[in-house]
């Protein structure tokens, strides 16, 4: 008897426990002192025309140390460490977090359309509603500079 009692206790500790990373993961944080070390990306300087043929174009907002270090703090939670959306979240969502290793479904959204999901979340983009708005969190710069990693990940570009 004593040990159905245990075991009893245990499971509502581990409901509790799940209960608590779920509301967490699915919620809006209005203050994180995070945010403030997220990188800042200068804007890019204006370009002048000319008859000279164009050097390759270079991406406005790079992927940096810092941009990694941001994925790792705010998706990796649920699209997990390397992107491949198996986040120590990802068992709890309603719908599974993308794989950004899968560059079939990537490769048929845009970047305007990765920065709208990624600074207005999931529903806005018709997706996850687990899927936070970080546009109060993470300035434009570095949401671009993350468009560009999840880019990195996929290994493709949009089509």
């Amino acid at each position: 008897m004593r040990r159905v009692e245990v075991l009893k206790n245990w499971m509502m500790i581990s409901l509790v426990l799940l209960l608590v990373v779920l509301c967490s993961a699915c919620g809006e944080s209005k203050t994180n002192p995070k945010a403030s070390e997220a990188p800042e990306i200068s804007a890019p300087q204006p370009v002048t025309q000319d008859a000279s043929p164009s050097p390759p174009r270079v991406k406005t907002h790079p992927v940096t140390t810092g941009t990694r270090e941001t994925y790792q703090w705010y998706c990796a939670q649920c699209h997990g460490i390397k992107g491949k959306g198996n986040g120590i979240n990802a068992p709890h969502t309603a719908v599974p977090p993308r794989d950004h290793t899968k560059a079939e479904y990537l490769e048929t959204r845009s970047d305007e359309q990765l920065f709208h999901v990624i600074k207005f979340g999931g529903l806005a983009g018709g997706r996850a509603p687990c899927m936070p708005r970080w546009g109060h969190t993470l300035n434009d710069d570095t949401i671009h500079a993350l468009v560009n990693y999840i880019r990195e990940l996929c290994e493709c570009d949009y089509l």
